[in-house]
């Protein structure tokens, strides 16, 4: 006989899989639609650094360290090759112009000196007895002038008296006739002798003024074999320091050789050595400041060197009015070059942030100071204290500046 099978009644475990499930639908909707799905890491605050954006003036400008050279270095050459007898000065010395730094020897220059010498005296007196000579030759045709003049005058006077003994049948014809030839003979010759003088008068001076000539060359160039000798001890050619002198006593010096240099320290300039990244924007002519004790001193680009070396090249700087006191050859000074004009910008403090992000994006705190989110940014130039902000932030906004690689990928920072 069949048995009626009562329901149980209460929850069973059927209820209890479609709750669960149930709950689970709900709480992915209300994710999904109800919930910010933003990827968060707290930190600790006080191990993060955190600046203000500001608006104010940026500068422009690198730091570059540079050393002190002296603002001229002469080499010294030997003019006349010889052999060191005395070293008069040593390296160090502060020298005045004109001292004497070495004394060389050359047996062989002193004798070609002594023949150069006799060469240029005997051609010197020869000149000189040739202008004697043509000087008495100018006396003498000044004396044949003058008898063919009194010449002239005799014949002139023996043709006028025959002339009147002939008028009155007195002479004949043919001692007329004589007198008359001698008369005209004279004339021409005198004439024919004057054009002679004319043309030896220019010659002449167009000769002595030649020989003029010569002998002043020849005695210049006396002169310059004599120098040849004193060429022979090595003289400081300007005040400064004798820094380097690479001789020793016996030493031979072929001519024109090197044998050291003297620094000119009546000033001094700066040799920086600057990143390729700038070799655009540096140009002669700008302006740089170097700190030292608390105060400030103005620099100028004299020149820049193209060459560029390691991704570095290099430029002078000079003083531009009152220069350092103390200074020595050799020191290392930083300078602020500035690379253009002032101008008024938002700042962003520097921080390494910017080596994660490459200066796209920031951490941007909230404005109750609890937490930091992503937010995208553009920035211009650069100095070693502020990045020039051209978008993204606003004056008074606090940023998180301190490295980011404790974040990794997440977007929203909170504070503990």
């Amino acid at each position: 006989m069949d048995r009626q099978i009562e329901k149980k009644k209460g929850l069973k475990k059927k209820h209890i899989y479609m709750g669960l499930g149930a709950i689970a639908v709900v709480f992915l909707i209300y994710q999904a639609f109800f919930v910010e799905n933003v990827s968060t890491i707290k930190v600790d605050a006080e191990k993060l650094s955190i600046e203000t954006v500001s608006k104010g003036i940026f500068h422009d400008y690198i730091t570059v360290s540079g050393n002190v050279e002296p603002i001229a270095t002469i080499f010294l050459d030997v003019r006349e090759g010889g052999r060191v007898e005395e070293k008069v000065i040593e390296e160090g010395t502060m020298l005045k112009k004109g001292d004497v730094i070495l004394r060389l020897s050359n047996p062989d220059l002193s004798l070609s000196i002594l023949n150069s010498e006799a060469q240029l005296a005997e051609k010197s007196n020869f000149l000189r007895n040739t202008m004697v000579v043509m000087e008495q030759e100018k006396l003498q045709i000044k004396r044949e002038l003058l008898n063919l003049e009194f010449d002239i005058k005799k014949k002139e006077r023996k043709y006028n008296q025959n002339k009147s003994l002939y008028a009155d049948k007195l002479i004949s014809k043919e001692e007329f006739l004589i007198s008359e030839e001698d008369f005209q003979f004279a004339e021409r010759s005198f004439e024919l002798y004057m054009e002679r003088q004319k043309q030896d008068s220019i010659y002449r001076s167009i000769q002595v003024s030649q020989m003029e000539n010569n002998l002043h060359n020849m005695d210049l160039n006396l002169k310059l074999v004599r120098q040849r000798q004193d060429n022979l001890n090595v003289m400081a050619p300007s005040d400064g320091q004798l820094t380097a002198l690479d001789v020793e006593l016996g030493q031979s010096i072929p001519k024109g050789g090197r044998i050291g240099q003297i620094h000119i320290l009546t000033s001094y300039k700066v040799v920086a050595q600057i990143d390729e990244h700038y070799i655009d924007k540096v140009r002669v002519g700008l302006s740089a400041i170097l700190e030292r004790q608390g105060q400030e001193f103005e620099l100028k680009i004299r020149k820049v060197l193209p060459e560029v070396r390691e991704g570095r090249f290099s430029v002078e700087m000079v003083f531009v009015g009152e220069m350092p006191e103390n200074m020595r050859t050799g020191q290392t000074y930083y300078s602020r070059l500035q690379l253009s004009s002032p101008l008024e910008s938002m700042l962003l403090p520097r921080g390494s942030f910017f080596q994660k992000t490459g200066g796209q994006w920031i951490f941007v705190l909230t404005a109750d100071g609890k937490s930091a989110e992503k937010r995208a940014i553009k920035i211009g130039r650069q100095n070693p204290k502020y990045y020039e902000l051209l978008e993204g932030l606003e004056s008074g906004e606090q940023v998180i500046i301190s490295g980011y690689d404790i974040f990794g990928d997440n977007e929203r920072v909170v504070f503990n």
